[in-house]
């Protein structure tokens, strides 16, 4: 497209991107001026960045976006996009004033702790659990889409989750778990959700991210190859200083208390896939000088967090770290995988590793171990097992047994992790989490293969230390489900029954 001498329609919303180029955080600043805007929304980026030319059409038409028109004037630029479709406007609408997403809570300084802490119920032996996700209705998926592009506040996207979390706690009671989880019914997904809670972050389509990468043609080819929906799946961006200015997800812990009398698990995603996560070079070090810098923010709004879910009455805070399976089962980025934190930099196994055991200490460092507990998988972002890692925990053991957590909550039950037996070697005084059942896989297991397998466990490492749960989470992404409601229902009843006959 040529550029032309004046626009002809209004625009209304306009920022200036100065002498930012696409991968050097425009991309941010467009997403955080589109997507309030509704369908139809036309806004008007000026830039001075001649990149911008070429890369801003390729940006639009990666991501659905009408490229109206683009004047130049010297090294002065100004283009004109349209949120989806021009059509989607109609000829006759006068433009409307963008809607805006509900405010978020006020800053404060320090979020305040509980007056009092609340007591947890202790988790039994032999606990059937899930591991935190569950596959969201697809009026939730929708209610959560309009909330994050501003069509639905702040109060009613919450109601409309409470209605999922009762269908889901609902249906793990059903099943006949030991410990429910609120199925993640709020999240986008396992980890990128925090960009919506803490100051300083955004979230935005994998898409957006793709002129950061090298070779970003044969990253999007894999990332279809991999079967991930970049166009949906969102990732953090960080524009300003981390901050924690409001509980992360103290409110979903408050809300299943009040539904329940079961023990509560709440899963957050840990620090050191945070830090890759959000550590992304030519947007991040805008703000911090380096991965350590940001690192230290993450910890100390992870560590709050933590605090007050304890406080709070939480059994068992979770935290998720599978992108360390990334870092000693992918080879030098040889094999691509997908995971929210394996975009960025790493700088090679042992160095990640240590760095990720120190993060984790530094979160839980003097808490109630026998209350933290650590999950690691594989990678399950789709049914297909033949594209996520494989490896057993050998290369990973020592790491996981340097942290200081009460529980290891592990991906077992695929042939891709390895032998159990290895797991002999984490600390005696630690609980064991074992997968006994597969989410990837879409027909139930026998309950006579699932007793089998908590037998071995439990011959492995004594009946009181063992707990049970599937793989991994029932629906990582909300847009990408790894099963049905009810095939998740149906796994968890079998490793209650199985459970059952080892009851004392």
């Amino acid at each position: 497209m040529n550029p032309v001498a004046a626009h002809n329609e209004q625009p209304d919303v306009s920022f200036d991107g100065g002498d930012l180029d696409c991968g050097n955080g425009l991309l941010l600043l467009i997403r955080k001026h589109i997507d309030p805007l509704p369908r139809g929304g036309l806004l008007e980026i000026r830039s001075r960045e001649i990149s911008v030319d070429e890369d801003l059409p390729a940006w639009c038409r990666l991501t659905g976006n009408d490229l109206i028109t683009w004047t130049k004037q010297g090294k002065e630029r100004s283009f004109l996009v349209c949120k989806g479709k021009l059509a989607e406007r109609g000829e006759s609408e006068t433009p409307k004033a963008p809607l805006r997403p509900a405010a978020a809570a006020p800053i404060e300084a320090v979020v305040p702790r509980r007056a009092a802490p609340i007591a947890a119920p202790t988790i039994p032996a032999l606990a059937v659990m899930g591991i935190g996700s569950w596959p969201r209705p697809r009026w939730m998926i929708e209610a959560m889409h309009d909330h994050v592009q501003g069509r639905l506040d702040e109060a009613a996207f919450h109601q409309t989750a409470d209605d999922a979390v009762r269908l889901a706690v609902s249906a793990q009671e059903k099943a006949g778990v030991d410990v429910v989880t609120d199925g993640e019914q709020r999240r986008d997904s396992y980890a990128s959700f925090v960009a919506t809670r803490l100051e300083g972050c955004q979230l935005v389509p994998l898409i957006d991210l793709l002129p950061l990468v090298d070779h970003p043609e044969e990253f999007e080819a894999e990332l279809r190859a991999l079967d991930v929906p970049a166009g949906d799946v969102r990732h953090p961006g960080v524009f300003g200083q981390i901050k924690r200015v409001r509980p992360i997800v103290r409110h979903e812990l408050d809300f299943v208390r009040g539904i329940t009398s079961k023990p509560i698990k709440i899963a957050l995603p840990g620090p050191y896939l945070l830090t890759r996560t959000m550590w992304m070079e030519c947007i991040s070090e805008q703000v911090y000088s380096s991965r350590e810098q940001i690192a230290a923010d993450i910890v100390r709004a992870l560590r709050e967090e933590v605090i007050d879910l304890l406080d709070g009455g939480a059994a068992l805070v979770q935290l998720d770290e599978p992108v360390l399976s990334e870092v000693v089962f992918s080879g030098a980025k040889n094999k691509r995988s997908f995971m929210c934190g394996a975009l960025s930099e790493s700088l090679g196994p042992e160095h990640e590793l240590g760095f990720a055991r120190e993060l984790m200490n530094a979160v839980v460092d003097g808490l109630p171990k026998e209350r933290i507990a650590l999950h690691v998988c594989r990678g399950n972002w789709t049914p297909d097992e033949s594209v996520a890692l494989a490896g057993s925990y050998e290369p990973l053991v020592e790491t996981l047994a340097g942290m200081k957590v009460g529980a290891y909550l592990l991906e077992m039950c695929t042939p891709r992790a390895g032998e159990m037996e290895i797991l002999r070697r984490l600390p005696g005084d630690t609980r064991i989490g074992v997968g006994v059942v597969n989410q990837k896989h879409a027909a139930p297991e026998a309950v006579d293969d699932v007793a089998a397998k908590i037998g071995h466990a439990i011959d492995l490492f004594g009946r009181d230390r063992v707990l049970l749960h599937p793989d991994c989470g029932f629906a990582t992404f909300a847009d990408n489900p790894i099963c049905s409601c009810s095939s998740a229902e149906a796994k968890l009843d079998i490793v209650a029954r199985a459970a059952k006959r080892f009851a004392i």
